[in-house]
């Protein structure tokens, strides 16, 4: 697109960090490729010096695409059959200072410009992260983050905290609780996965990057405003979060109307006491032969203005916006992380919810499971490169699969039709350590029935990213 060059010239000296708009996680302590320590420039001493304040910026450029495919038919939701090549990018500009002992104050300044493919309609486990459900031709400039986080010791014990893009350097108690408030993604505390979470530096795939059935609190680009309180022990953390949901499917929130500019004109959250969305988190950490793992339940409750699929087919047209009223969705979720050796580990996701009501805010998926391999280049003398494969099958409710036959419509779905089976991708990537700074990854994706789909597909999608750092 001839306007992402607008964003390249804003990354002149550019930087980045390792974290999702959507799903980002804290990454490790980042050392130089060569050895090289890297985080003198901004005061984090190794001797525990407590950071005072610092800066990271991320620029992430993805140009996707797939040939022509077989479809019997197309609908409104449908992904184009013809083929097309699309590219987003993303700029944020991080911010971080500490206020008193504990407490943290951060920023995210975010700018993104593009499309996914089909405008981010038909595949349900969609095959870029980085594809916001609201797409634009020219730079637009968001607060994704505005938060502060005040953690309060329980013991002695301490650990490290690396200088990233959401953390100051310095110590914080093993033992302790933590409290942040404000705007942020209820994917930065819930959720993470080491080796799938972040699809600016990993696998690319919505429904790799999170659990695909929790409609997780956002607006379309994955933030909102909330609380979340966690108490974390040496050997296991207990997460809740209460945050505010759009008025709106899959639209923006009340605060868009000063964070967004352009301005998000029919941004608004539903009313503050029946329009929510809640989420606990159980984690348990353990060890196999000195190899790290953990598991952690996930259960979620949302109530907004939803639609019924069940009502919708009675509808006229099968509008399911002319049945919206305070309904409640639910769902669990388990995410595994395993180290199989210094360099390699397996993980997986398996999730469901209740499948009644239309999807508010993330993907039109009730079931999901996932299973995957990331590989460090240690082995190849690379390192810093990363090779990763995947597997993740989707499904939806009988329910869902009425309303969708009917010619309903979802967030992502809707041909017109259906002739249903289960939505399955595969997706492998390499990503090179160019240097320290700058990694180009290429990612493939085999994605078969798509948005649940028997008429249409398969479709190979094909990606080229670039993704700077510092």
């Amino acid at each position: 697109m001839k306007n992402v060059a607008k964003i390249r010239a804003l990354t002149l000296a550019s930087a980045m960090a390792c974290t999702c708009a959507w799903a980002p996680a804290p990454c490790a302590q980042q050392t130089d490729p060569w050895g090289a320590a890297v985080n003198e420039w901004s005061g984090a001493e190794a001797d525990g010096y407590e950071q005072a304040w610092n800066w990271h910026v991320q620029n992430t450029e993805i140009v996707q695409g797939y040939p022509g495919f077989w479809a019997r038919y197309s609908g409104a939701n449908s992904l184009p059959k013809a083929g097309e090549t699309r590219e987003t990018a993303s700029l944020d500009l991080y911010f971080g200072m500490r206020l008193w002992p504990g407490a943290e104050a951060h920023l995210d300044d975010l700018i993104w410009q593009g499309f996914g493919l089909g405008n981010t309609v038909g595949i349900d486990a969609f095959p870029n992260g980085e594809a916001y459900k609201i797409g634009t031709a020219f730079p637009r400039m968001n607060i994704a983050r505005v938060f502060i986080r005040q953690t309060i010791g329980l013991g002695s014990e301490q650990e490290d905290v690396p200088d990233d893009e959401l953390t100051l350097a310095g110590k914080r108690p093993v033992s302790r609780v933590t409290l942040t408030i404000g705007r942020f993604s209820a994917k930065d505390i819930f959720d993470n996965n080491s080796y799938a979470n972040d699809p600016r530096t990993q696998f690319m795939n919505w429904a790799l990057m999170a659990n695909a059935a929790w409609d997780y609190p956002s607006d379309a680009l994955g933030y909102t405003t909330g609380l979340a309180i966690e108490l974390n022990r040496p050997k296991w953390a207990l997460r809740y979060g209460f945050f505010q949901v759009p008025g709106f499917r899959n639209g923006f929130t009340a605060e868009d109307l000063l964070f967004t500019l352009p301005s998000a004109s029919s941004a608004g959250d539903g009313q503050f006491w029946r329009s929510w969305g809640m989420v606990a988190e159980f984690e348990r950490r353990y060890g196999i032969n000195a190899h790290a793992g953990a598991i952690r339940f996930l259960a979620y409750l949302n109530q907004a203005h939803m639609g019924s699929y069940q009502a919708a087919l009675s509808a006229p047209e099968v509008n399911i916006s002319q049945t919206r009223a305070n309904r409640y969705e639910y769902g669990f979720g388990l995410n595994w992380e395993q180290e199989i050796t210094k360099n390699a580990g397996v993980f997986s996701r398996v999730g469901w919810n209740d499948g009644h009501n239309e999807a508010w805010m993330f993907t039109d998926i009730n079931y999901t499971a996932s299973l995957g391999l990331s590989v460090k280049g240690e082995a190849w003398h690379r390192p810093y490169d990363t090779f990763g494969l995947a597997g993740v099958a989707s499904g939806i409710s009988r329910a869902n699969q009425k309303f969708l036959a009917a010619g309903g419509t979802g967030i992502l779905d809707g041909d017109g039709a259906l002739s249903y089976g289960w939505e399955q991708v595969v997706e492998t990537y390499y990503d090179w350590a160019v240097t320290q700074y700058f990694h180009v990854a290429v990612d493939y994706q085999f994605v078969a029935n798509p948005a649940f789909n028997r008429a249409r597909g398969p479709v190979s999608v094909f990606a080229v990213r670039l993704h700077t750092e510092f």
